[in-house]
């Protein structure tokens, strides 16, 4: 069965146009680290759960490595591999990529280069296009990425193809109500102004559709479950900055739109909508003084199913099936 079409009504996807944020956001990225670095040690605490010891481990959308050594250092004995479609973000990445917290680095360097390299290694790809062979992974590793694709469908399959049958999909991303202050004071402001409605945050993916795509995509036994963190802030200004840090809206908009709400950038009516924005997320002030950020947290693993067909589109029918179906005598 083929993956459930997107909904019409998403963006097209341009990866010139999010490798450009992330390029630009990658030198400032760490001071809003915080928030994958904490979704990350949540991540961590769900894999100690699961019985898994994998040959090689695939972190797509690794950004600037902040999860690699963690990797290494729980399984030191599989190569970690990176993968992100930044190249500064990959910078970033090189000198935790190159750090070997295994017992490989108590020994001499000739010794170590015959026993091979097992430290992690890293590519710049498009996380729904990878350079990697088909089941080259045990373990898949994502960590508020998928989220950046307007096509989680599409992205499904290409990691399921990177697995190795039984090999683990554990992800995070985030879901609908992420940003959920934000988004209610660009609507205000549009609708005080006569503006058209536009879209200013990413449509995030209800944990439900993911789910099915999961198993759409050739993956078993789906375990998913969500969590809101709420962040907050001392003022509209920081608020706002820090979305800046995480990113931007990735999809391409019409000439239009490419200033606040549709203004020129930089032009007065640009300002004062800008202005307005601020009084609109200063009308959210809570009673304890604060402005409130709230990021809806999907955590989901899942297994790559046995295929039930050939690559020519035969059945394949497994013996275990068959004895396991047959009556009892």
């Amino acid at each position: 069965m083929p993956p459930t079409p997107a909904k019409s009504s998403r963006p097209a996807y341009n990866s010139r146009l999010l490798r450009q944020i992330f390029d630009r956001r990658a030198a400032k990225f760490g001071e809003v680290a915080f928030l994958p670095r904490e979704i990350a040690q949540r991540m961590r605490e769900r894999l100690d759960y699961i019985k898994v010891k994998p040959a090689r481990v695939l972190d797509v959308g690794c950004g600037s490595g902040e999860d690699l050594p963690a990797l290494r250092e729980r399984f030191p004995e599989a190569p970690v591999f990176g993968a992100d479609l930044s190249h500064a973000m990959l910078r970033h990445a090189l000198p935790r990529a190159s750090s070997d917290t295994s017992w490989r680095r108590l020994l001499p360097a000739t010794l170590g280069r015959a026993l091979g390299a097992h430290g992690p290694r890293i590519a710049q790809a498009d996380f729904s296009a990878l350079p990697f062979a088909a089941d080259a992974f045990e373990l898949l590793w994502s960590n508020l990425a998928l989220h950046w694709h307007p096509r989680p469908d599409l992205v499904l399959p290409e990691w399921q193809r990177v697995l190795k049958v039984g090999g683990l999909l554990m992800f995070s991303t985030l879901g609908p109500d992420t940003l959920s202050e934000l988004r209610g004071a660009y609507a205000e402001v549009e609708a005080a102004h006569g503006l058209a409605t536009r879209p200013h945050v990413i449509d995030f993916v209800d944990m439900h559709d993911l789910g099915d795509m999961l198993v759409e995509s050739g993956f078993e036994i789906p375990v998913m479950d969500q969590e809101k963190i709420t962040i907050t802030y001392t003022s509209p200004e920081s608020l706002l900055a820090d979305v800046r840090r995480w990113g931007a809206y990735p999809f391409v908009r019409d000439a239009a739109g490419a200033g606040a709400m549709g203004a020129t950038p930089g032009s007065s009516t640009a300002r004062r909508l800008h202005q307005a924005l601020l009084a609109a997320l200063e009308a959210r002030r809570r009673a304890d003084g604060t402005l409130a950020l709230t990021f809806e947290v999907i955590y989901g693993h899942a297994w790559k199913a046995v295929p039930r067909m050939t690559a020519e589109g035969h059945g394949i029918v497994r013996v275990e099936d068959i004895v396991r179906k047959r009556p009892p005598r």
